[in-house]
């Protein structure tokens, strides 16, 4: 998942440049707002809250250059509400994110 983290950073240093403390600031938005949706996700009960959830993670991930989390989100879009093995996936890739 280094080339994860190579497209978040580049990403980032896209956007602001070398300003380390706004690289680091907006990273760890980026991964706190991640995980949200992942727990929203995990929590939701209907499709409607399900597909919600899909929809801002993946924007937020496409914000920021992480493809395979969009991946992976339009995967779990085509799976059933709760899906265990999505939601595992998605917390990988983000824990791999959180390493760097």
């Amino acid at each position: 998942m280094s080339y994860e983290s190579g497209n978040l950073d580049a990403a980032l240093a896209a956007a602001v440049g070398d300003d380390h403390v706004l690289i680091h600031d907006l990273r760890r938005a980026f991964l706190e707002s991640a995980d949200r949706q992942i727990d929203l996700l995990a929590r939701a009960r209907d499709d409607i809250a399900w597909q919600q959830a899909l929809w801002r993670l993946k924007g937020l991930c496409g914000s920021f250059g992480v493809v395979a989390m969009i991946a992976l989100v339009e995967q779990a879009e085509q799976v059933p509400v709760g899906d265990v093995k999505s939601l595992r996936r998605l917390r990988a890739v983000l824990a791999s994110l959180s390493l760097d």
